[in-house]
């Protein structure tokens, strides 16, 4: 299933999608937006291998959880289209870029855009952070570090099933801080799992400010390859130069992209909040004026109409 809009206008239209919900609701994730755009388009629109959507464009409620007595329980995943040996999977890691996500799946014609508006509501399935029922997710990584592991584990089965489809973890840095990340590279190295390949966003943020600011993490790109991953570095909104890295030969091992992005990519406004980016919320009405106004303007789109919700 591929999009006829380019993967760079599937991006802006998913900056475009989350600043808007951002200023309707007084606040949204807008510096993931602004790193992870790209990447996202570039994952559904060209590198996966993904069949139609198996689940209502417009999501349904939430139906509980996992049990023997709830048949009706299914996971976000259908949103990416069936499960076969053919097809690739994708885990998206850091349950928070659950916005941007969302808005991506939107852009590229898998999810509704009412879709959207359940956003955060009580009993809805398009949680503010993912869970394994809401659009897209398949399973509830966190952030937590566990997404690559998550990613290894199918990878490695569906490689002894011989399965083609390949298994795609699309990260965040902040996982490096997290011993069990290097655990799951050192084990899919030791076991020669290549058919499972991560995108990271290397934005160097997270919750409580500039990562560095919480823990120092050093030479990302070294430390994968002394556990064993093969490594591309490229710049997260170059869509040419992701095409290549996801080209790059890992025989034998599996392959991390470090995409280094920008968490004011297109909202350039928001360096003004740096480095209190993760979360972005309004003080006053007078500030969320000034930003509508600003960020409009750098996206070339009209400002939102705030008295629309």
């Amino acid at each position: 299933m591929r999009n006829t809009k380019t993967t760079e206008d599937i991006a802006h239209g998913i900056r475009a999608r989350v600043f808007e919900h951002s200023m309707r609701n007084n606040g949204g994730y807008l510096s993931q937006a602004c790193s992870a755009a790209e990447q996202l388009a570039f994952l559904y629109n060209e590198a996966l291998t993904l069949g139609a959507p198996t689940l209502p464009m417009i999501p349904p409620p939430f139906a509980g959880v996992p049990a023997a007595d709830n048949p009706d329980y299914v996971t976000g995943a259908g949103y990416n289209g069936p499960v076969a040996a053919d097809l690739d999977r994708l885990f998206i890691a850091p349950a928070h870029y659950a916005l941007v996500a969302y808005a991506c799946l939107i852009e590229v014609g898998r999810m509704a855009p009412e879709g959207l508006e359940m956003f955060n509501r009580d009993g809805s399935s398009v949680e503010m952070i993912g869970a394994e029922h809401s659009p897209g997710m398949e399973v509830h990584n966190g952030t937590l570090g566990i997404g690559f592991s998550t990613g290894a584990g199918l990878a490695w089965g569906r490689k002894r099933r011989g399965e083609s489809g390949q298994v795609c973890v699309f990260m965040s840095d902040g996982e490096v801080q997290e011993g069990q990340t290097w655990e799951a590279v050192q084990a899919a190295a030791h076991h020669g799992i290549d058919n499972l390949w991560a995108l990271m966003d290397v934005n160097r943020q997270q919750c409580d400010g500039a990562m560095d600011s919480v823990m120092t993490v050093g030479d990302i790109a070294g430390k994968l390859r002394n556990f064993g991953a093969v490594v591309a570095e490229v710049d997260a909104h170059d869509v040419t130069a992701l095409r290549e890295a996801k080209a790059t030969a890992h025989e034998g091992q599996p392959l991390v992209i470090l995409a280094h992005s920008s968490p004011t990519q297109g909202m350039g406004f928001l360096q003004r909040r740096f480095p209190r980016l993760h979360y972005v919320r309004f003080k006053t009405e007078a500030e969320r004026a000034e930003m509508n106004t600003a960020i409009a303007a750098e996206l070339g789109i009209q400002p939102i109409d705030l008295g629309v919700h």
